[in-house]
C-alpha cells in the first residue's frame, strides 16, 4: 500500500466530477491572499470564493517574504490581481515559537537549520503592520496598489480587520523595526 493511495483516490473521485476546464488561472476577483499554512484556514470558503477567483499565497505566519513579494508581482502584472489582503490567524504557532527554538528542535533531529530564517511571530500585529508595508512600499508593485490586512479567528471563523493601506496614505510607523 502507497502512503499516498487515499489521495490518489479521492482525485480519482474528483476529477470525475470536474467541471473548472475553463478557468484561465487569472484572479477572477482580481484578489490576492497571503495567508498561513495551517490547515484550519480555508480561504476560499472564509471568502466566499471558488476556484478561479483569487490568488492565495500560503506559507507558515503568513509572512511577506522575498518569495511572496515575486510571487505577488507575477500574480499583479501577469495574472490580473489588483488587490492584497495579508491575513495571519489567531492560535499561529509561529507565533509561539522563535526561530532559535525551531534551530534547536531542528539540531535534536540532526538537522542544522541556521540558514534558514523563519520569519516567528513574536507580535503579530507589528508583524502584519510590517508585512503591509512592505507590499505597500515595494519598487516591484504599483504604488496604489490596494493592501489590507486582517487577522483571521480560527476559534470563530471571523475577520478582525487591522488597516487598509496604500502608498498613496500615510506609511504605518513600525514600532520594531527589526520585525
Amino acid at each position: 500500500m502507497n502512503v499516498f493511495d487515499d489521495l490518489l483516490a479521492a482525485n480519482d473521485d474528483f476529477s470525475a466530477a470536474f467541471t473548472d476546464a475553463e478557468l484561465t488561472g487569472k484572479a477572477a476577483r482580481g484578489l490576492a491572499v497571503v495567508t498561513c499554512m495551517d490547515s484550519r484556514i480555508d480561504p476560499l470558503g472564509l471568502f466566499g470564493l471558488k476556484a478561479g477567483d483569487a490568488k492565495i499565497l500560503r506559507n507558515a505566519g503568513a509572512r511577506v517574504t522575498d518569495d511572496v513579494l515575486r510571487t505577488l508581482v507575477l500574480a499583479v502584472y501577469l495574472l490580473g490581481v489588483k488587490r492584497v489582503l495579508v491575513m495571519p490567524h489567531t492560535d499561529c504557532g509561529m507565533s509561539k515559537a522563535t526561530d532559535e527554538d525551531v534551530h534547536e528542535l531542528a539540531a535534536q533531529h540532526g538537522v542544522d537549520t541556521r540558514s534558514l530564517e523563519f520569519h516567528t511571530v513574536p507580535d503579530q500585529n507589528a508583524a502584519l503592520l510590517h508585512d503591509l508595508r512592505r507590499i505597500g512600499t515595494s519598487p516591484f508593485l504599483p504604488a496604489d496598489l490596494p493592501v489590507g490586512g486582517a487577522i483571521y479567528d480560527v476559534r470563530t471563523g471571523k475577520l478582525m480587520p487591522i488597516t487598509m493601506w496604500t502608498e498613496h496614505e500615510h506609511a504605518p510607523e513600525l514600532d520594531e523595526p527589526g520585525v
